[in-house]
């Protein structure tokens, strides 16, 4: 057991750097797993595939010929058990999901963790290059594509001075937007009607001058405009 401290060193060590590098990036980004987690993960998952690669010395006297284990198989209950994590960071922030890139990097560091720890140094500094170019570089790309951006938008007038439906539609083209769906609402009051749409536009700064036109709209009693993202 003494000949092999070495290579279990350098297998422990190496995941933890490979955790920790990727792990500094989401830390930077202030996400909810960041420097630690991603170490940590990166760590248990090469020292389990260790339990695995070293197997003859936690079964001493026994032949290995007469048992076969399958390394495979603690990577899949490896994986499995990364999914939990990984679901724990995905939370919902109002109209918006967060957390699904966190979860897929902590998904990727565990993978890396158990290429290391079966010492596959080759494949698992590629994929460490690669998925920190995926998570800052492609950020830089992501930013530059052209997309949709929605919003959840509510209009309420008062009931004997509503704007018709045909003027919604054109206030908001003329804006850069165009609704997804509407839906129509009269108050259990009976004092208002209410407006309720997914609105969409392929430049996000065209929130910022919607809201302005809708605070000078004098006939508008409350207006709401709740932009959603990933």
């Amino acid at each position: 057991m003494t000949s092999d401290i070495e290579p279990i060193a350098l297998h422990l060590f190496g995941a933890v750097l490979a955790g920790g590098i990727i792990g500094m990036e989401r830390s930077f980004h202030a996400r909810p797993a960041g420097f630690r987690t991603h170490t940590l993960v990166c760590l248990a998952s090469s020292l389990l595939m260790l339990v695995t690669l070293y197997q003859w010395n936690w079964l001493p006297g026994v032949a290995m010929d007469t048992i076969r284990t399958d390394p495979t198989r603690m990577a899949q209950g490896i994986m499995t058990g990364i999914g939990f994590l990984g679901a724990g960071v995905i939370f919902k922030e109002g109209l918006s999901v967060r957390g699904l890139t966190t979860a897929a990097s902590i998904w990727i560091t565990a993978a890396i963790g158990i290429l290391i720890g079966v010492g596959f140094y080759l494949p698992a500094v590629l994929a460490t290059a690669l998925t920190l170019g995926v998570l800052s570089a492609f950020r830089w790309i992501e930013a530059r594509l052209p997309s949709h951006s929605y919003a959840h938008h509510y209009l309420r007038f008062n009931r004997n001075d509503v704007m018709p439906e045909s003027e919604v539609r054109s206030f908001l083209e003329q804006h850069g937007f165009t609704i997804a769906n509407m839906s129509y609402r009269v108050t259990d009051d009976g004092v208002s009607f209410e407006y309720k749409m997914v609105i969409r536009t392929t430049r996000a700064e065209n929130t910022a001058r919607l809201v302005e036109a809708l605070r000078e709209m004098p006939r508008l009693r409350t207006f709401r405009v709740s932009p959603t993202g990933d």
